[in-house]
C-alpha cells in the first residue's frame, strides 16, 4: 500500500519547484519616456495660466494679420464734424464710433484694431534678432572660452551698460524717417546683450555633460556638437527669457511712440494714440483709456506665457 503521507509531500514540493506558467498578460506598448519639452508640454497644457495667455496672443495675432475681419472703418480718415462728439457708443458694438472719435474725428475702435498690426510686428521681429544675434555670440563665448569668450563677453558689457530706453532714442535721433522697421533696428540694436549672457551661461553649463564628451571622443566636428548636442539642451532658458522679453518690447515701443520719438503719424500704433490722448485727458478720457488697455493686455498675456513656460521648463518647480 502506498504512503499517502509521502506522496502528498512530493506532490507540495514538485508544486513549489516547478510553478505553474501562465500565459503573460496582455499588456500596451512600452510607454516611451517623455523628453524635457513632453514632459514640459503636458505641464503648460494643464496650466490656466498658459491657456489663457495662449487665447489672448491668438486672438492678437488673428486682429495683426487681419484687421478687416473686425471693422471696416478707417483708421486714418476723419471727419472733423465727428471731431470729439458724444461718448462712446457702447452700445452699437462694432461700429466705426463703437469707441468715440478723436481729435481729427478718427474712429478709436478702428484704430485699436489696426494699431495691433505695428506693436505685434515691432515685439516678435525684435524678439526674433535678439535671439539669433544674442544667442549666437553667446553660445560661441561658452563653448570656445578663453580669448573668445573674454572679447565677446567685454563686448556685451560695453553694449550692457548703454541705458536701453537712452540708447534707442539715440538711434532713433539718427533717422529722419522713423518706420516701423526703424524701431526694430533701434531696439534690437541694444536688446540682443541678456540673449547672449544667457545663452553664455546655459552653453557653459552644458557643455560639461557626459554626451557632450562622449561627441567629441566619437570625432564628432564642432558644427554638429554645437547645433545636434548643446543648442538643443540650451535653449529651454532662452525661450523662457525671449517670451517674456517680447512684452516688455511692445511697452518699450509704445513709450518711445508717447515720447514722440518712435513711430509717428500716420502710422497706426497704440503709443501715438496714447500721445495723442494725453491731450483731451480732461474732456474725452475714452482716448487715452482703450489704447492703454489694449496695450496692457498685450504685455500682460506674453509675460503670463513667459512665466507659465519657466515653470514648465524649470525641472525644479515640476
Amino acid at each position: 500500500m502506498p504512503d499517502v503521507t509521502k506522496t502528498a509531500a512530493a506532490t507540495a514540493a514538485d508544486a513549489v519547484a516547478t510553478p505553474s506558467v501562465e500565459a503573460p498578460a496582455p499588456q500596451g506598448k512600452a510607454e516611451k519616456p517623455r523628453s524635457l519639452w513632453g514632459d514640459a508640454w503636458r505641464d503648460l497644457r494643464r496650466n490656466p495660466y498658459f491657456l489663457v495667455s495662449s487665447v489672448l496672443i491668438f486672438f492678437l495675432l488673428l486682429i495683426a494679420a487681419f484687421p478687416g475681419m473686425f471693422t471696416s472703418a478707417s483708421p486714418t480718415a476723419g471727419d472733423l464734424v465727428k471731431h470729439y462728439v458724444g461718448k462712446p457708443e457702447l452700445g452699437n458694438i462694432g461700429s466705426p464710433g463703437w469707441l468715440g472719435y478723436d481729435i481729427q474725428g478718427r474712429s478709436v475702435y478702428a484704430r485699436l484694431i489696426y494699431g495691433t498690426r505695428a506693436s505685434i510686428i515691432v515685439g516678435v521681429c525684435v524678439t526674433l534678432i535678439v535671439t539669433v544675434v544674442g544667442g549666437t555670440m553667446g553660445m560661441i563665448a561658452g563653448y570656445f572660452g578663453g580669448w573668445v569668450d573674454a572679447v565677446l563677453s567685454r563686448l556685451t558689457d560695453v553694449f550692457f551698460g548703454i541705458p536701453f530706453l537712452l540708447g534707442a532714442m539715440v538711434v532713433l535721433q539718427a533717422f529722419v524717417e522713423r518706420t516701423v522697421w526703424v524701431v526694430v533696428f533701434a531696439l534690437a540694436f541694444l536688446g540682443w546683450t541678456q540673449m547672449a549672457r544667457v545663452m553664455r551661461g546655459a552653453v557653459i553649463t552644458v557643455k560639461q555633460a557626459d554626451y557632450v564628451h562622449a561627441a567629441k571622443a566619437l570625432g564628432a566636428g564642432t558644427g554638429r556638437i554645437l547645433f545636434r548636442h548643446i543648442l538643443p539642451n540650451a535653449m529651454a532658458p532662452v525661450i523662457v527669457v525671449a517670451t517674456i522679453a517680447l512684452g516688455g518690447y511692445i511697452s518699450a515701443e509704445a513709450t518711445l511712440s508717447y515720447l514722440g520719438l518712435g513711430l509717428a503719424s500716420p502710422t497706426v500704433s497704440w503709443g501715438v494714440d496714447i500721445s495723442a490722448g494725453v491731450q483731451a485727458i480732461r474732456t474725452s478720457q475714452h482716448i487715452l483709456l482703450y489704447p492703454s488697455i489694449m496695450l496692457s493686455l498685450t504685455v500682460l498675456a506674453f509675460i503670463m506665457l513667459g512665466e507659465a513656460v519657466r515653470n514648465a521648463l524649470d525641472p525644479k518647480l515640476r
